[in-house]
């Protein structure tokens, strides 16, 4: 639980370091986290002993291409949305990622969808349209959109991740194999379209990507020590630190729509997880032995 709490720590830090990074186009910041990625990533690799060559992609060279697209789309997606939204606003729709993992395991790994979560995944989306306020007289509806497409892509990247999964992948290829193709997707842009940077803005550039390496440990470390089904749920904190650090370093305050569209959303992440834990426990999982969804 601890672990998981200091990732979401982590990953609502990582919102502030965008925006502290100021006025740079998202390209040239998708870089910068990336190649920090790339490079922890790679000495996981040696670390690990890993040969990195050709042959180590080629099993499941599709999925992982596909994963690598859509969490590609899903960074784009966060990231426009930390510049242009409240740091709680964006944190919470990318955390609209579970719903649209379990809409496209059903479809596309044909996984059963069961009543309750169906119930669950269309409260969080009324929950969400709270936090988007469709309506083109507002000017921030457009990045409310993209940050929920950006939720969508990351859904797909971490069902694309459970597919892998189960063929055996190992979650460091994956990773390697992301941010290489995310380095490389935006290096043409970054090159073609670099704006100069202050010291500042670049140390908050790697401060960011760093960051994020240090959550993605913290949470692949808390579901190494603990199954998904006991402190997922945990995981939604990020929300409440990514409130907070926008009040006071930005002055950020959620009007009460967003507020409410928070609770909604997490509220149905909280029911989510109890449906999960019960339909698990009635299947024969021992509590310690429960499979973890998460990669």
């Amino acid at each position: 639980m601890i672990l998981i709490i200091t990732s979401a720590v982590f990953f609502s830090l990582v919102g502030v370091g965008i925006r502290m990074a100021g006025d740079l186009p998202l390209m040239q910041k998708c870089f910068f986290r990336n190649i920090v990625a790339l490079f922890f990533s790679y000495l996981l690799l040696k670390r690990n002993r890993i040969s990195l060559s050709v042959d180590l992609f080629k099993p499941n060279f599709s999925l992982l291409l596909l994963r690598s697209i859509l969490g590609t789309i899903g960074m784009f997606g966060n990231f426009y949305a930390v510049d242009h939204l409240l740091l709680g606003d964006a944190s919470m729709l990318a955390k609209m990622s579970p719903f649209f993992v379990v809409v496209f395991s059903a479809f596309f790994l044909q996984e059963k969808v069961r009543l309750n979560q169906v119930l669950c995944i269309v409260g969080a989306f009324a929950g969400s349209l709270l936090i988007v306020k469709p309506s083109f007289s507002n000017l921030l509806f457009i990045p409310s959109l993209i940050g929920l497409v950006g939720g969508m892509g990351s859904g797909g990247a971490h069902t694309a991740v459970r597919a892998l999964g189960k063929k055996g992948e190992t979650g460091v290829v994956v990773v390697f194999f992301f941010s290489l193709f995310s380095t490389i997707i935006t290096l043409p842009s970054t090159l073609l379209n670099f704006h100069p940077m202050t010291m500042a803005q670049l140390l908050w550039l790697l401060a960011t990507g760093s960051l994020a390496a240090c959550g993605q440990f913290a949470l692949t470390a808390a579901y190494r020590y603990a199954p998904a089904n006991k402190i997922s749920v945990y995981d939604y904190s990020q929300v409440i630190f990514s409130a907070l650090l926008g009040f006071v370093i930005f002055s950020q305050v959620p009007d009460l729509y967003s507020g409410f569209g928070y609770l909604v959303v997490i509220g149905m992440g909280f029911a989510m997880f109890l449906f999960t834990k019960k339909n698990q426990q009635e299947a024969g999982f021992p509590p310690s032995t429960m499979p973890s969804n998460e990669q």
